[in-house]
C-alpha cells in the first residue's frame, strides 16, 4: 500500500493581491474534495477530477466557469486527463459550452479510442454521455469581461497579459498517478487557438513508472519544450522531483524565453512545485493536512 497525496495549482501568472486570498482559499477546497476521495480508497483519477471539477466550479479560476475570454469576448476550454497505469489519456480542445471540461476528456480517455476531441464531435460525444452543458452566459463572469478590458487597453500600450490554467496530480493506495489539467486558456486570444493543455506530455503527464505533472504558463512556450514531459524525463535521468521540475522549466526560459509553473509527484509520493512567474497558487493533501502556498 501506498500512501496517497494529491497536490493542486490555480495557475503560475501575475496573480493580483486581490485574488490571493480567494485563490488559495480555492486550491485548498480543491485539494480537500481529491483528499477526501483518495482517503477512502478512491482511485487517483477520481482525485484529480473532484479536485480540478471544483477549480473549474470556482469562478476565481481560469476554467470552466470563470475562463477567460477570446478577442472576440468568448469562451473557448480545454482539458486533459491521463492515467499512468496504462498512459491512456483524454483531451478536449475549443469547447464552448460545457460546464466542466475534465469530465469530458475522461469520457473521451474511457468511451472512445481516440485521445483528443473537438468541435461538434466533442459536443455530440457530451450529449451522448450526459456531460453537463453550460450556456456561454454562465460561464463567462464579470471578472473575465473586466480582464477582456483591460487586456484590450494593454495590448493598445504594448503590454503583455497573462491568466492561467487549473491542474491536479494524485497518487492514490495502489501506487497508480493520475494527472488532469483545465483551462479557458490566455485572455485576448485568438478564436480557435489551443494551447498546451489538452497536448500529451505538454499540459500534463503521467506515468506510474515515474511520476505526474500538470503545467502551466506560456502556453506556447510549454508545447515547443513538452514541459511536463521534460521535467519526468529529469526525473528518470536521477533529478530528485523538485529538483527535476526547476531544471525543466529553466531549460524553457533559457531555450524558447517561456515561463510558467508546474506541480508534480514521484512515485513515492515526493512532492515539487515550481514557477517562473511572480506567483503560482498551489496546494497539496497528505494524511488529511492541507499545506498551500503562492
Amino acid at each position: 500500500m501506498t500512501d496517497p497525496v494529491i497536490v493542486v495549482h490555480g495557475g503560475a501568472w501575475p496573480l493580483p493581491d486581490r485574488l490571493v486570498e480567494v485563490n488559495i482559499r480555492g486550491v485548498e477546497e480543491a485539494a480537500g474534495k481529491g483528499w477526501r476521495v483518495l482517503e477512502k480508497g478512491g482511485s487517483a483519477l477520481d482525485a484529480v477530477v473532484a479536485a480540478v471539477k471544483c477549480l473549474e466550479d470556482n469562478p476565481a479560476f481560469d476554467a470552466g466557469v470563470g475562463s477567460v475570454l477570446t478577442e472576440e469576448g468568448t469562451v473557448e476550454m480545454d482539458a486533459l486527463i491521463m492515467d499512468g497505469a496504462t498512459l491512456g489519456a483524454g483531451a478536449v480542445a475549443g469547447l464552448r459550452d460545457i460546464r466542466n471540461p475534465i469530465s469530458l476528456a475522461r469520457v473521451v480517455m474511457e468511451k472512445t479510442p481516440h485521445v483528443m476531441m473537438i468541435g461538434e464531435g466533442a459536443r455530440r460525444l457530451a450529449e451522448k454521455y450526459g456531460v453537463e452543458k453550460l450556456a456561454q452566459s454562465k460561464l463567462v463572469t464579470d471578472e473575465a469581461r473586466k480582464e477582456l478590458a483591460e487586456w484590450l487597453e494593454k495590448k493598445r500600450l504594448g503590454a503583455s497579459f497573462g491568466h492561467e490554467t487549473v491542474g491536479a496530480v494524485a497518487l492514490d493506495h495502489r501506487g497508480n498517478i493520475a494527472a488532469a489539467t483545465s483551462t479557458g486558456g490566455v485572455t485576448g486570444k485568438l478564436v480557435g487557438r489551443v494551447g498546451d493543455v489538452p497536448i500529451v506530455g505538454s499540459g500534463g503527464y503521467a506515468d506510474n513508472g515515474i511520476g505526474g505533472v500538470s503545467s502551466t504558463g506560456d502556453g506556447e512556450s510549454i508545447m515547443k519544450v513538452n514541459l511536463a514531459r521534460l521535467v519526468l524525463t529529469f526525473v528518470e535521468a536521477g533529478s530528485p522531483i523538485q529538483e527535476a521540475a526547476d531544471r525543466a522549466l529553466a531549460y524553457m526560459s533559457q531555450r524558447v524565453s517561456g515561463s510558467g509553473g508546474v506541480v508534480a509527484l514521484d512515485t513515492h509520493g515526493n512532492i515539487g512545485h515550481s514557477y517562473t512567474t511572480k506567483r503560482m497558487v498551489w496546494a497539496s493533501a497528505r494524511n488529511g493536512r492541507i499545506e498551500s502556498g503562492i
